[in-house]
């Protein structure tokens, strides 16, 4: 099993170190701008409720959820699911998320290209992220090349999703600065700064999740075609 190669650590290592770099810059980000009160005064709950009113969004609801760095905005029931400290937080941290689930929901009621492919491969990388690995291992096995690779392209499904997840939340980042601002939520130049910081620093995770998505794709490459010379 490709558990105990050594050559997957090569790939994976970088990538491991890479995700929990930016995992730590997003909670730090998140931490200090949590603990800097907006001057406009609204919780997260209520910036998006100011920004569904404004954009027209009628039917999109807002909602708490459990947990931390939770927040999601979930098309098939048009809800921005807010987790507490941002739902109830009139922090600048707070304001910045909500705004950036706002900002899927556009997406959402605009039918926006990237968003709407990205969820027609949902079904592919739910399949993919299963059973490509099962058919390299099989293939590799059974010396059936065919379909080692077989198993290489289904499992390629996760690359091209973290890849089309990258146009999806930076514009929903940029639409969310832009909301806060037109809108008065956000009022100061220390408070754009720091929706700068917490969007940003979020938007590195799903840079890093692409590259780990690609590294495991390249190892699995690599796996396959040497078991192929070496056959």
């Amino acid at each position: 099993m490709y558990f105990f190669d050594p050559n997957y650590f090569i790939f994976m290592i970088p990538a491991f170190i890479l995700m929990a770099i930016t995992s730590g810059y997003v909670r730090s980000s998140y931490k200090k701008w949590s603990q800097v009160r907006v001057s406009s005064g609204l919780t997260g709950a209520q910036a998006a409720e100011r920004l569904i009113s404004s954009g027209g969004l009628y039917g999109v609801q807002v909602a708490g959820t459990q947990g931390e760095l939770s927040d999601h905005y979930d098309p098939r029931d048009k809800t921005l699911y807010l987790s507490k400290g941002v739902y109830e937080a009139p922090s600048v941290a707070a304001v910045a998320i909500a705004a950036h689930e706002l900002g899927h929901a556009k997406q959402d009621a605009e039918g926006y290209f990237p968003m709407r492919m990205r969820s027609f491969l949902v079904p592919a990388v739910n399949i993919g992220s299963n059973l490509g690995w099962v058919l390299i291992m099989i293939g590799l096995f059974l010396r059936i090349t065919q379909l080692a690779w077989l198993g290489v392209f289904v499992f390629s499904a996760g690359a091209v999703f973290a890849l089309a997840t990258l146009p999806v939340e930076f514009n929903a980042s940029a639409r969310a600065k832009e909301l806060l601002f037109t809108t008065g939520i956000i009022q100061t130049e220390e408070e754009r700064r720091g929706v700068n910081r917490v969007l940003n620093a979020a938007a590195l995770t799903y840079v890093a999740g692409l590259i780990t998505a690609v590294l495991q794709l390249l190892y699995f490459v690599t796996l396959v075609g040497g078991g192929r010379r070496r056959s």
